[in-house]
């Protein structure tokens, strides 16, 4: 069995299991939708915001369990990259992220695996109010960058060059009314599509024809955008985008755009920054400022799909941070406080100290905590039974900027936004990173 056709064959199992339970899905990936299989890609890498799924999980092995007292090895740092809350992304051999010039505009900019920058590229003007700077991540796709600024514009881009090769004001094409801090969606691309949420007076969702901007559907109305990124997910044969809002959390069938489902959890919250997670035909959705999280179970019946609330939780209230699934445990962070969740009853099963306020993701049985202060990092095992530490570092001994973005796994690297700059970081066990 050659390694196309062994990874064809693992994809199809995945296909497989989707159709019996709701799994998050590559984005972009024509076999996880049912297209043609030979189009997609192996299952690794950091390909957009959160990861592969959007699950804030990394599918490699073979990495540190534990860290020296320094922390893993820092391969290269750049400190050009722009201000912003932008995480980072990796494909075709760059990292990619977006970051507040000094002329209030908004730079994309693509770093070689050495850290030096490959181009920048002015995408317009940025949101310079509070908390100003870079939002959204950039979406890697087959040599192409999806990027939806803070200010609503929405482009495609040469993932070598930068050039520009299409763009949209969604704001403006679909009178959308943002609320306080603009855009921070990340965009997700669906078989030939890129789904954005401008949270327009008749289109909450809009699909776009990925070659050329031109729209292929829109949703009709649920209230204005919130800053959360959608995720792509199929449940008993129905594909489904679900991203959360201003007025609530809503399902749209992926292919039409109609509006399947909604819950009103967490409406008119302050900001429903987080991205939900869907397992096992449940979605869950946290977001902060004391609402905590809520979990649906989703149903299906002909062309009908419901959400009925299974459960609520005070104790996972992230504010951006977000939180991971991994093996029916749910694991995030309320306060400055980190928890573990039975993903099944909703029962708390600890809380510990860990970083101050911050993003989680996972890799390889470990959580990566990503702290507001000091870029505070902590290396610890996923595990039921309480929070561990294996190791932790800081990237500065001074007052720093808040760090607000996800911690970025692939290739055996460990991506570190903060400031100005990008850090990378060696996570490889006993051999060095790629």
């Amino acid at each position: 069995m050659n390694i196309r056709t062994a990874f064809f064959s693992a994809r199809l199992s995945l296909v497989l299991v989707s159709a019996m339970s709701c799994q998050a899905v590559k984005a972009g990936s024509e076999a996880a939708a049912g297209g043609n299989p030979a189009s997609a890609k192996p299952p690794s890498g950091w390909q957009q915001w959160h990861g592969l799924n959007r699950d804030g999980k990394s599918l490699e092995t073979g990495l540190l369990k534990s860290w020296p007292p320094e922390g893993p090895k820092l391969l290269w740092k750049n400190p050009d990259v722009g201000f912003g809350w932008s995480s980072v992304s990796v494909g075709g051999g760059l990292a990619y992220t977006t970051g507040l010039m000094p002329d209030n505009h908004l730079h994309m900019t693509a770093l070689d695996m050495q850290g030096k920058i490959t181009w920048s590229k002015d995408v317009g003007a940025a949101f310079t109010n509070s908390y100003k700077g870079a939002r959204s991540t950039p979406t890697y796709e087959n040599g192409d960058l999806f990027l939806l600024g803070c200010l609503g514009v929405l482009g495609c881009y040469d993932a070598k060059t930068g050039d520009t090769k299409w763009q949209r004001d969604i704001r403006k094409d679909f009178q959308s009314h943002p609320t306080k801090w603009m855009f921070a969606e990340s965009a997700l691309l669906v078989d030939n599509m890129v789904i954005a949420t401008p949270g327009g007076t008749n289109a909450f969702m809009v699909a776009l024809n990925r070659n050329d901007g031109t729209t292929v559907w829109e949703s009709g109305p649920f209230g204005p955008a919130c800053y959360s990124s959608p995720i792509y997910a199929v449940y008993e044969g129905v594909p489904m985008i679900i991203n959360g809002a201003a007025n609530g959390i809503a399902g749209i069938h992926a292919k039409t755009g109609k509006l399947l489902w909604t819950n009103d959890f967490a409406a008119g919250n302050v900001a429903n920054c987080p991205t939900p997670i869907c397992e096992d035909g449940r979605v869950f959705w946290a977001v902060g400022y004391g609402r905590g999280g809520i979990c649906l179970k989703l149903s299906v019946s002909g062309e009908n799909v419901t959400a009925t609330e299974l459960w609520r939780t005070q104790d996972v209230d992230p504010q951006y941070g977000g939180y991971v699934l991994h093996d029916g445990y749910l694991y995030g962070s309320v306060g400055y406080e980190w928890t573990c969740l039975d993903f099944k009853t909703g029962k708390t099963l600890w809380k510990a100290d860990g970083v101050r306020k911050g993003a989680i993701s996972y890799a390889d049985g470990m959580l990566y905590l990503y702290g507001i202060d000091k870029g505070h990092t902590i290396l610890a095992p996923a595990s039921p039974k309480g929070l561990e530490p294996a190791g932790e570092f800081r990237l500065y001994d001074r007052k720093s900027p808040p760090g607000r973005a996800h911690p970025a796994i692939a290739d055996g690297r460990l991506y570190l936004r903060c400031d100005m700059g990008v850090y990378c970081f060696d996570l490889r066990q006993g051999q060095p990173a790629k």
